[in-house]
């Protein structure tokens, strides 16, 4: 490709609203051109990049047995409807109406629409196991698109969905898929570790997330360094430390002037925060018989700890959460601030497990600037639902070996579930085995964004001046720079132009700078697009018969011969083609 017919410009500053470094890369090198908030143009050297991840994907999945189809991006309400989802998925789903007034749905998975095609074509057991997957654009209303490909509202994934007979089936399947994925990042090369996650509106009995660890993540994750641990925030276990024990006292009302926070009672009362509990008020919508339905929820923690949202939805089975409003509080007869379920009703009130456990607790009286010493759990008041419903935070002790736990961010770039039988028992999507029985078909899901993958080895491969892409991804092998004037022919601009020609007929992709440009433009534009190896004509080194030659993530300039230039290019195609293969190694599953 020439430069001069290249569909796209390069810029000198990043967009203002561009927050992380892959955002601002890829707007400045030419890839992502954004239309809406959260909805990107792949520009040619993107959809090239894209592409290439793409079929790796494709690959990697073709290999454990993946059969590629297609499926549509509009969905009818009813296949939605039958697994429950429609009413359970908020409004990130992209609902319409087509024009008989039928409800409508831009996809934004497709579990629905496999169990509608297997329950007619999955009739018996010699038709299993079964691996299917599709490369489609999906639609998710994120209500705050951000970071550039990272958080988007329209996104392309590459979406498989294992069938199995039972589930030692889904089992194998599940692996094969942990260790391709491991395989597509490593021939991405990024680096990923993989955590225990949430099943979220999936569904099922078990997901892990594949994340890359970086300060710009979305995600909270809590690891053990020493006997490997690891979980998103969401599901994260923890040790808890028992308080020592104490007799009982007696329940005292005090004074709390302006205490309304835990750190403002601590002081006050110069006690330690372990010694509070902590309320947390929230909103929960449940589903009952399809309709929606509000509940206030009291929600109660050792001051010392956090809430987990994620925790606390699963225990009570809640479709969202969301934050109490004052009003909602008030209504029950707590006060903000000084709230606490003794003497109250009509709320549900959930506790932490820890909190049981901790005697002579301080809590609000709900009453203004008032609270109770000597709480205590059972005695003054009792809860709905006893749960593990605290956030792991840094320094919290692993549940499995006991020591510190480490906090890091990461960004989700692929996820897998085990699905189970909740879809195709919900739309009949069964299969005669071979002991004449009808049984459910067991299902895994499996997913990867390609953009948001681009984006994180953007995020992992970029420096001062642009993007350093592997050469796996990089939209072309080559950055040719000719340093003569298109317009005035000479000796430079032959040379090139011959050297160009020469790299097309060996299969090397070439990006072609034959502009009429400056050497600082073209340089500089060669650093922003990130191609891995570069190679300048100029009449300096045609004078001593050799090609500039430099890799984009070094800083030295080697001169090469000019007949040995087309040996040298293939050879370090072939170099760091390997380094990439050599990353892939056997993984196994942790359970």
């Amino acid at each position: 490709m020439r430069m001069s017919k290249l569909f796209s410009q390069t810029l000198r500053e990043a967009p203002a609203d561009a927050e992380i470094p892959s955002h601002k890369l890829l707007v400045r090198a030419g890839y992502i051109h954004q239309l809406a908030a959260g909805i990107f143009t792949a520009m040619p050297l993107a959809h090239r990049s894209l592409t290439k991840i793409e079929d790796i994907m494709r690959e990697e999945i073709n290999a454990i047995g993946g059969q590629e189809m297609s499926m549509p991006v509009i969905h009818p309400a009813e296949i939605w409807k039958r697994t429950g989802r429609w009413s359970k998925v908020g409004p990130e789903m992209g609902r319409f109406k087509d024009r008989n007034g039928r409800d409508m749905a831009l996809a934004m998975t497709h579990e629905e629409a496999v169990v509608d095609i297997i329950k007619d074509e999955i009739q018996s057991y010699r038709q299993l196991p079964v691996l299917i997957y599709h490369i489609q654009t999906k639609w998710r209303d994120d209500p705050r698109p951000r970071a550039g490909l990272i958080r988007v509202r329209e996104f392309t994934m590459k979406d498989s969905y294992s069938l199995d007979r039972d589930w030692d089936g889904l089992d194998r399947q599940y692996q094969d898929h942990y260790q391709a994925y491991f395989n597509i990042f490593n021939r991405c090369k990024l680096p990923v570790i993989a955590v225990e996650s949430d099943v979220g509106m999936m569904g099922g009995n078990m997901a892990h997330e594949f994340m890359y660890l970086t300060p710009v993540g979305e995600d909270t994750l809590l690891l053990c360094e020493e006997c490997g641990y690891k979980a998103n925030r969401q599901i994260a276990e923890f040790q808890k430390q028992k308080p020592p024990q104490e007799k009982e006292r007696t329940l005292e009302k005090v004074e709390t002037p302006d205490a309304k926070t835990i750190q403002d009672l601590t002081e006050l009362l110069e006690i330690p925060d372990r010694k509070t509990s902590k309320v947390v008020f929230m909103m929960a919508t449940h589903l009952r018989e399809e309709e929606e339905v509000n509940q206030l929820v009291f929600a109660i923690v050792r001051g010392d700890m956090e809430l987990n949202e994620t925790k606390l939805a699963n225990a009570i089975k809640a479709k969202s959460l969301r934050p109490a409003e004052a009003e909602d509080i008030q209504a029950v007869g707590a006060v903000p601030g000084y709230a606490s379920p003794i003497g109250l009703d009509d709320v549900l009130v959930v506790v932490d497990d820890l909190i049981p456990e901790s005697p002579n607790m301080v809590a609000g009286a709900n009453e203004e600037e008032y609270h109770y010493l000597n709480v205590n759990y059972g005695r003054d008041y009792e809860a709905d639902l006893v749960a593990d419903i605290a956030a792991a935070q840094d320094g919290d002790l692993c549940p499995h070996c006991g020591s510190p736990l480490k906090e890091v961010r990461g960004i989700e770039v692929g996820n897998i579930f085990k699905l189970g039988t909740w879809y195709s028992e919900a739309v009949g999507a069964t299969f005669q085995d071979n002991d004449g029985q009808e049984k459910p078909v067991v299902m895994g899901s499996y997913g990867i964004g390609s953009g948001r993958l681009l984006a994180s080895i953007v995020e992992e491969y970029n420096d001062e001046y642009g993007l350093i892409l592997p050469i796996s991804v990089a939209p072309y092998q080559v950055h040719l720079v000719s340093l003569g004037k298109s317009s005035g022919g000479g000796e430079v601009q032959a040379a090139a132009e011959e050297l160009y020609q020469s790299l097309n007929a060996q299969g090397v992709e070439v990006l072609f700078d034959d502009r009429d440009e400056s050497p600082g433009v073209k340089f500089n534009d060669a650093d922003l697009i990130g191609v891995p190896i570069r190679l300048t004509v100029g009449a300096r080194s045609l004078e001593k018969g050799s090609i500039e030659m430099k890799l984009r993530d070094e800083k030295e300039r080697e001169l090469i011969p000019e007949g040995e230039v087309l040996e040298r290019v293939q050879k370090t195609i072939q170099k760091l083609s390997k380094e990439i293969e050599d990353r892939i190694v056997p993984v196994h599953l942790e359970e």
